[in-house]
């Protein structure tokens, strides 16, 4: 399987659009927004300032995340100003949307470190310098000094409990058996808060985040032009799914991570390598920064040649670089060709290699064990009869040469002391030595 070379899309914007508007649009990144051509305008003229933020909920971003700050970095290409905000204290209450019952609180202590590890992975998808540096927020550094009182006399006054159940979010909850308790009811409040205090502190006048988050963005500009006279935007990015309407990269239980100790690389490069045909060109649009004429080259591709799934192995090339680095890509495309037959087995990195083996079938066995009893405890064979037969048919290999003796043993010889086994030409699994 060959892949494309190993140099990736320098993140900026593409030439051919007058405006990161247009950009954004055709990237199908505008489900919802206020007033478009007030939109058009204000991302044509001086540079301004914009936020998104992100709750922490897990102690990691996921690939819906991955969304918003890439829509955060175009935005900072144009030259606009972003703020990324760490939910400090919305982390702490719990937003209702997408649930049919309240979320469990999480301790303050762990909220506090998954600040943290969330303003960390944030920080690496931004710019820190020059004119339009980004900066990065903790809505917890005003609303922890706010009393009950003066929150409630302060912000609570302005909001319209009719207005406020008929959020989809809410109304959602209201109608489920579970309810929604106050708590999680205040939660557009808090975020409205914050779009107004952005506003105060640094002039903020777009938000951006999910089309699910849409009644909290508008809770946020409601809140300004109320409070202060003036009109400030919000756009919602399109959730993302399948083309079969199934939700996307958040199956229950097997989230792609964007913190490669929840999710190696090597998960997150086959994760977008299976991409279907009928979602690639899409998800090229919307997770990388390939040109219009790059994507149109691989959507052309696509239509004429799929078996060959150049736009897929693009798509993971730039994605996985994106969020770990180059160097990390680089190893698991070399692990993902060693692996199945196009590359070196010895030469791999001892780290990726591993990962990439806990994603087969894979066992763990002592050193000197026979390869048929590998074959049977990773489950390639059922039995050990027909491990033998399947040797002596010249279907096995172990570490990339063909097994002839049955009495061939497992010895770990690959980097970081492992083995491979492969039955026929694609079936594979790994073997650990313990």
């Amino acid at each position: 399987m060959s892949h494309p070379a190993l140099t990736t899309a320098e993140p900026a914007i593409d030439p051919t659009f007058e405006n990161v508007w247009d950009e954004i649009v055709w990237r199908g990144l505008v489900h919802v927004s206020t007033d478009q051509e007030a939109l058009r305008a204000l991302l044509a003229g001086d540079p301004i300032t914009y936020y998104c933020g992100f709750d922490p909920t897990a102690p990691s971003l996921h690939l819906g995340n991955l969304v918003q700050l890439l829509t955060l970095r175009r935005l900072q290409l144009a030259g606009h100003k972003p703020l990324g905000l760490v939910g400090g204290s919305t982390g702490l209450v719990g937003d209702p949307g997408g649930r049919d019952a309240e979320r469990v609180l999480n301790p303050v202590e762990t909220v506090e470190e998954w600040v943290g590890k969330l303003r960390a992975q944030v920080e690496r998808f931004l710019s820190f310098e020059g004119d339009n540096a980004a900066r990065i927020v903790n809505n917890l550094d005003w609303t922890a000094p706010l009393s009950a009182i003066d929150f409630l006399r302060g912000i609570g006054k302005h909001f319209r409990v009719g207005t406020m159940i008929k959020k989809d979010a809410v109304a959602a909850r209201l109608n489920s058996e579970a309810g929604i308790s106050y708590t999680e009811f205040s939660y557009q409040i808090l975020q409205g808060l914050d779009y107004l205090e952005l506003h105060r502190r640094y002039g903020c006048v777009l938000q951006t985040g999910g089309s699910d988050q849409w009644g909290n963005l508008t809770s946020g500009t409601d809140l300004i032009h109320r409070v202060e006279g003036v009109s400030v935007h919000a756009i919602g990015t399109p959730l993302i799914t399948n083309s079969d309407g199934t939700k996307f990269g958040k199956s229950a239980g097997n989230a792609i991570w964007l913190d490669p100790e929840m999710c190696s690389p090597y998960r997150m490069y086959q994760f977008w390598l299976n991409t279907d045909d009928a979602d690639v060109v899409t998800r090229l649009k919307v997770f990388t920064f390939l040109t219009r004429a790059e994507i149109e080259e691989y959507a052309a591709l696509v239509a004429s040649e799929p078996f060959r799934r150049a736009a897929q192995k693009r798509l993971a090339l730039e994605v996985v670089a994106t969020v770990h680095g180059i160097d990390a890509a680089a190893a698991v495309i070399a692990a993902s060709d060693a692996l199945f037959g196009q590359g070196d087995l010895t030469s791999l990195d001892a780290a990726t290699l591993r990962t990439a083996l806990e994603e087969l079938p894979n066992a763990t066995v002592a050193a000197g064990s026979p390869v048929v009893e590998a074959l049977v405890a990773t489950g390639l064979v059922s039995s050990i009869s027909e491990a033998r037969r399947a040797i002596a048919q010249g279907g096995v290999s172990l570490d990339g040469e063909r097994i002839e003796d049955e009495a061939a043993t497992v010895q770990g010889t690959l980097p970081g002391g492992v083995s491979v086994l492969r039955r026929g030409k694609k079936t594979l699994a790994g073997v650990f030595i313990g």
